[in-house]
């Protein structure tokens, strides 16, 4: 038997359209192709349609998809896949949850405890970083992290807020980014980067630590969550520029 789009589209209850983005990408080629240029689907494009919608309620990206139906065949390579994604959706859930109760937290009136604050202090920018630096990269601070005690945890925490608040003072004390206390505040913010494994910076990779630098800086201007960390948009704006400059003058960061 053999179904057009229109008809096996109708039967999966997707669009034609998704059909045709399987096809375009693909993840699901049609049987043929007739000469009026419509797509025809047999048994085996729609067992593995099949498999594709099953995977794809689990909230597997469509790539992921794509790989395990293209591995080897067997129960248990699906079964490792599964696995690897369930782990990610377990790690995606804890991080909204810890979301939910920091909000929760704020419409009720109450500060968050300090343990729940020092956890989120890390795991909120989880999605970025892994898009922007890979997975190795945010286990690797995270696992840092983690391993500290709360003591250490809010040593460090203060201390970072010392150096950025920092910046707001520079700034308002009327120097250039390119001054000798806004360069060697720079220097501070980079060694700063350096003690936090997974950075390239803590990596001694040059090249990679001024594209880490050239992002972050960006997302200093534009983001109003870092404007809040470094006091008002106008310090923000001023770090981002003067460790643009330290980091193209000096040809390496630090």
């Amino acid at each position: 038997m053999e179904w057009t789009v229109r008809e096996l589209a109708e039967r999966a209850g997707i669009s034609g359209r998704t059909l045709r983005h399987y096809h375009q990408i693909g993840l699901l080629d049609p049987d043929r192709v007739g000469s009026n240029g419509y797509r025809y689907y047999g048994l085996d494009a729609v067992s593995r349609l099949q498999r594709i919608l099953l995977l794809r309620e689990t909230g597997m990206p469509l790539s992921d998809i794509a790989d395990v139906l293209d591995a080897a065949a067997t129960p248990e390579a699906e079964m490792e896949a599964l696995t690897g994604h369930m782990e990610h959706l377990a790690r995606e859930r804890a991080s909204l949850n810890r979301r939910i109760n920091t909000v929760s937290m704020r419409r009720e009136g109450r500060k968050p405890r300090m343990d729940v604050m020092l956890e989120g202090f890390n795991d909120r920018y989880e999605t970025e970083v892994v898009e922007r630096w890979g997975r190795g990269v945010f286990d690797a601070s995270n696992q840092w992290w983690h391993g500290k005690s709360i003591q250490q945890q809010k040593e460090w925490k203060a201390r970072a807020e010392a150096l950025l608040s920092g910046w707001r003072v520079i700034q308002e004390e009327g120097d250039e980014p390119d001054s000798a206390a806004a360069q060697d505040h720079a220097a501070a913010h980079m060694e700063w980067f350096r003690e936090i494994p997974g950075t390239p910076t803590h990596a001694g990779d040059t090249a990679k630590s001024v594209d880490m630098v050239r992002g972050l800086t960006t997302q200093y201007e534009s983001n109003p969550d870092f404007h809040v960390v470094f006091g008002t948009a106008k310090a923000a704006r001023f770090a981002a520029n003067a460790l643009r400059l330290h980091v193209g003058n000096s040809g390496k960061p630090g």
